[in-house]
Formats: structure tokens, sequence, C-alpha cells
């Protein structure tokens, strides 16, 4: 078993509005992912994914935004203890990130060797006179071609694959121990896409980094997850090895958004879809906040106030729901 990498403990980030309450963006979440794991965060829009991941790399938006609790360690340091000098150095170097969308996260007015070559400099991992071979190496790496064009060329000349190629690059040319993918291949075609993921793949194991992948598609979840953490409403529902939840996924919430893959082999009339959406941050309700939405909603056991606590069904699977005490049956 690889040690701990990561750990987040009951991470709560929270945003302020002006009439005094309380946007609770990511609200108790704790997982954690192992040396060389991937770990996949999966869930709807507005569920704390992306916050949970800019909140270990130390970018949530301020001054609103804070972390109003837990603790995120690292190779042993609490992040949310560290300043921004120290977090300077650990970002991009020890932890790097791939933003969602590279066009906006790329700077139009500089050049792509220059952006990659920045990364090195800064974290001294090369001098002046080997960074731009060392740039180079990389973006041959990552399947980029007509390499001596590219490294002078700008972001908008290049198409959303190699712009995500480039971003790949970016992150993973100061070698980091964990790699934050940020649905990479959300505005990617399928053809890239699928190239994108066996890149990622290939480089995992070259360059042995843990990975924290966040995604909206489950067929990406299954095809490179080693664990999976399932989120909603700003906590984490479920937590389980990938095999584990695919094969019996315990959570409503799971169960519906598996039930909401369409299947060729499957004779449907209408697509599945999950009544309702994600509550307001500002406003979660007490307990269970699937409750309104659920399948297996019953007023005798769901209607209680208190707090749902993310409790361990058998060893790695964790789940937090109201009927904790055996696993849902098929036939409820």
């Amino acid at each position: 078993m690889e040690k701990v990498l990561l750990e987040i403990n009951d991470l709560k980030t929270y945003f302020s509005r002006t009439d005094g309450r309380d946007i609770k963006a990511v609200d108790g979440v704790s997982f954690k992912i192992r040396e060389q794991e991937t770990v996949c965060v999966v869930g709807e829009s507005g569920c704390g994914k992306s916050m949970t991941a800019l909140s270990v790399m130390g970018l949530v938006p301020k001054p609103r935004g804070r972390i109003a609790g837990g603790e995120i360690f690292f190779e042993g340091k609490d992040l949310t203890k560290l300043g921004n000098d120290e977090m300077c150095g650990i970002r991009g170097n020890r932890i790097s990130m791939i933003f969602q969308e590279p066009m906006t996260s790329l700077n139009p007015v500089m050049t792509v060797g220059k952006q990659i070559n920045e990364s090195l400099l800064v974290h001294g991992k090369a001098t002046k006179k080997d960074a731009m071979k060392r740039v180079k190496e990389m973006l041959k790496t990552v399947g980029i071609s007509r390499i001596d064009k590219i490294v002078n060329e700008y972001p908008h000349q290049l198409s959303g694959g190699m712009r995500q190629r480039v971003m790949i690059a970016m992150a993973l040319i100061c070698e980091p121990s964990l790699l934050i993918a940020d649905e990479p291949t959300t505005a990617l075609d399928v053809t890239i896409q699928a190239q994108v993921l066996d890149l990622m793949r290939e480089l995992k194991t070259k360059v042995k980094t843990a990975v924290l992948f966040i995604t909206h598609d489950l067929g990406v979840v299954a095809d490179m997850a080693d664990t999976v953490v399932v989120m909603y409403a700003g906590q984490a529902v479920e937590i389980a090895p990938a095999d584990e939840l695919f094969s019996r996924p315990s959570h409503p919430y799971t169960r519906a958004l598996l039930e909401s893959i369409p299947y060729i082999d499957r004779e449907m009339e209408t697509l599945f879809s999950i009544n309702g959406t994600v509550p307001d941050a500002a406003f979660f309700p007490e307990g269970c906040r699937f409750a309104e939405r659920c399948a297996f909603y019953d007023n005798t056991i769901c209607s209680a106030n208190s707090t749902v606590d993310l409790k361990e069904l058998e060893e790695g699977h964790y789940m937090r729901c109201m009927r904790n005490a055996g696993r849902l049956q098929a036939d409820e």
C-alpha cells in the first residue's frame, strides 16, 4: 500500500454574502490520495468539485472566499497554515493543476515556450540555458510535433487539443507529486478527449505522479479512477474503489448518476434524469441534502434534522445517508 500523499480532513470553504450569510461551497469534505493513485471526483455542477481543488492549490478567490475550517495535509504539511510565499513554492512545483479551459488559462500575450519555461525558472529546476531544451523535450513527450515552431507561437494559433497538451506539459514540467486535472477534456471533441486521457495515463506512469481528476463524465471515471469520490451539495456522499462503486453503488445519488448513463444494449423509451436541482449553497437544508430528490426517501427515516455523517460500510467504502444501517436493495 502506497503512503498517503494528500489528506483532506473536514474541509470547509465558504464565501461571504453581503447579507452576512455564508455560501458553503465545500462543507466538510474528507478524503485521501495515495502516491501514484488516481482519485476521480464526480458530481453535478455546483457540488463543490472545483472549489475543493482550488482550496488545495490555495487559490480560493478573495476577499469573499476563505477556508473556514478543516485541514489539507500534503507531504506532511498542512497547506491551510502556509503563507503565500510557501504556497508559491509548492504550487506549480509539487502540486500542479490543469484548468478546465486552456484558452482562458494560458496567457494570450506570451509564447507557448516562454509560458512553460517560466515554471522551470521560477522554481529553480533549470538554468536559462537548459530550460528551453527541457521545454522541447516535454512538448515532444505530450505528443506535439513541429516543436521548434510551436514554442514561438501564441495560444490562439493552436487548436483546442494542442492547447490542452501545452497545459499538460506546463503542469508536468516540474514533475509534481500531485496533478489536479479539473475537467481537462470537457471542451474537446471525443477523438481528442481519448488522446488526452491516453496521454495522461502514460505520463502518470512515466512521471510517477498521483492524480486528482475532476469530471462529470462517468465513462472517464470508469476508465481512469482507482478511487471515486461522489460529491453532492458541498459534501462527499460516497467514497469507494472504482470497481466497487460501479458494481455496487450504495448512495441514492450515486445510483441515480449511474442510471442516467445511456447504454446501447438497454431498451429505453426516455433517458433517465434526476428530478430537481442541487440546492443553493447559501440555503442548504438540515439533515440529508439529497432528500428532496431521492427516489428512496422515507419520511420515518429521512425527515430528521440531525447531521448525516459519512460512515464506513466496509473497508474503503463510505456513504453519507440516513439509511446507513444497510445497503439499499435493488428492489426498493
